[in-house]
C-alpha cells in the first residue's frame, strides 16, 4: 500500500521488520541527509517504531506509515508535537467485516469469505476477520465456506500447488494459540480449526490451522486485530442488525457484503468503510486492484480518510501558496 505513494512522489520508502528497528533508525537519520533537502518516507509493516528516537529527530518533511493503529497514533503524536508541523499520512489497521443476508449465492459467498480470511494466512490489513450471517442460512454457510476449508492446501510456500503456508513470525504462531485459547474459554464453538499444524513437515514451520469460530456477542476478539488465520461468525436475525453490528468498530478499513441485486446499494450507503465490496466471490474484503480501486480507509484505520490512488492522495504532500505581484 505505502509502494503507490513512494512510486507518486519519488520519496523514500522502508520495509522493515523487527529485527531491523537499529538499521532503520541509522538509515531515517542518513534519509534527510541526502542531496541536502526534505523526504517524504513511507513506513510499510513497522510495528516497532513506536517511541524511536529517529522518529522524532527525523529531518524527513513527512511520514507515511502502514502498519498497527497504536503505532499510527503515536507517530503522528510524535510528528505534530514538534514545533513545525509535518504531514502525517497513516493507514493503520482494520477490524473487516462481511455480512450475508438470506438472499445470498451462498457458494459465491463462502468462496469470497475463504480467500479473504485466509488467504495469505491472514496476515493482511483487509483481511476478514468478522462475518455476521442471517440465521435462517447460516447453518449451510457454515457447510459451505468449511467445505472449502477442507481442500486448502497447506505447505510449504514456495511450492506452487501449495494455497496456505505459514504464519511470518514465532509471535504471529504465538499469538494465535493465545487467540484460540481465548475462543475456547469465552464461550465461542470452534467450527473448523483451532490448533497449531505440527504433523510431518509442518512442524518445520509456523504452521496454523485455518479457523472458523462462532463466538458471542461479548467476545474480546470481535473488536482485536489479530492479523491471523481466524474468522469469527455470529448469526443475526436480519440485515439491519448485521449492519449495525459491522459499524459498531473503530476501524472502517474494507467491508463486504453477499446478498440480492436490489439489496446492494443499502450495502453501499450504509456500511462505514472506505474500501467495500458486494458479492464478489474472489474476495469478500480482499483484493483491490491498484489503478482500478483506491484504497481508504475510515475512522480509525486512517488518519486523513483519503484514498491511495485517488485524485487525493498526492495533493496530501504539497503546500498550496497565494501568490499576488502588483506591477
Amino acid at each position: 500500500v505505502s509502494m503507490a505513494g513512494f512510486q507518486l512522489t519519488y520519496s523514500t520508502m522502508f520495509a522493515a521488520p523487527p529485527e531491523l528497528h537499529e538499521l532503520f533508525d541509522r538509515a531515517l537519520v542518513r534519509v534527510g541527509q541526502a542531496q541536502g533537502r526534505e523526504h517524504a518516507l513511507f513506513i510499510d509493516g513497522c510495528d516497532v517504531f513506536t517511541d524511536r528516537k529517529s522518529i522524532k529527530r527525523s529531518p524527513t518533511g513527512g511520514i507515511t506509515f502502514t502498519g498497527s493503529h497504536a503505532v499510527g497514533v503515536r507517530i503522528a503524536a510524535a510528528q505534530t508535537a514538534k514545533r513545525r508541523f509535518l504531514p502525517v499520512i497513516a493507514e493503520m489497521g482494520g477490524k473487516n467485516s462481511a455480512i450475508v443476508t438470506r438472499r445470498a449465492d451462498l457458494d459465491s459467498a463462502a468462496t469470497g469469505i475463504v480467500r479473504s480470511s485466509f488467504g495469505l494466512q491472514g496476515q493482511k490489513c483487509s483481511a476478514l476477520s468478522r462475518l455476521y450471517v442471517d440465521e435462517g442460512v447460516a447453518d449451510a454457510l457454515i457447510t459451505a465456506v468449511t467445505s472449502k476449508m477442507k481442500v486448502l492446501t497447506i505447505g510449504d510456500p514456495t511450492g506452487a500447488n501449495t494455497w496456505f503456508g505459514p504464519v511470518a513470525t514465532q509471535a504471529a504462531y504465538d499469538r494465535y494459540a493465545d487467540y484460540c485459547r481465548e475462543l475456547r474459554s469465552g464461550g465461542s464453538r470452534i467450527l473448523m480449526g483451532g490448533e497449531q499444524l505440527r504433523a510431518g513437515e509442518l512442524e518445520h514451520g509456523f504452521y496454523c490451522a485455518p479457523t472458523l469460530a462462532e463466538s458471542p456477542g461479548d467476545h474480546p476478539l470481535w473488536n482485536q486485530e489479530m492479523f491471523c488465520p481466524i474468522v469469527v461468525l455470529r448469526r443475526v436475525p436480519d440485515r439491519e442488525h448485521a449492519m449495525l453490528l459491522a459499524n459498531r468498530s473503530e476501524f472502517g478499513l474494507t467491508a463486504g457484503f453477499y446478498g440480492a441485486a436490489d439489496e446492494i446499494d443499502w450495502f453501499f450507503e450504509n456500511i462505514e468503510a472506505g474500501v467495500t465490496y458486494a458479492n464478489r466471490s474472489l474476495g469478500a474484503t480482499t483484493g483491490a486492484w491498484p489503478g482500478y480501486q483506491a484504497f481508504a480507509g475510515w475512522k480509525g484505520s486512517s488518519s486523513t480518510g483519503k484514498a491511495i490512488g485517488s485524485f487525493y492522495y498526492l495533493p496530501q504532500y504539497m503546500r498550496e501558496q497565494s501568490q499576488t505581484h502588483i506591477e
